[in-house]
């Protein structure tokens, strides 16, 4: 399961709801995938840029 593969740029996504929805809940609770998980694979961007993004994402900016 994949959101996204060979690509370049950084990546945040809801496993609970995207690429595990159809994951029976057992497994899911087996596996720590819980509604509150993001999953963010980094990218080439520059760190900077990701880091200001990822504050004002979550309002500490």
């Amino acid at each position: 399961m994949a959101v996204s593969l060979g690509s370049t740029e950084s990546l945040a996504q809801h496993p609970y709801t995207m690429t595990h929805a159809n994951v029976d809940e057992a497994v899911k609770r087996e596996y720590n995938i819980t509604d509150k998980l993001i999953r963010f694979s980094v990218g080439v961007e520059h760190p900077d840029d990701l880091i200001e993004d990822l504050e004002r994402a979550l309002g500490n900016v």
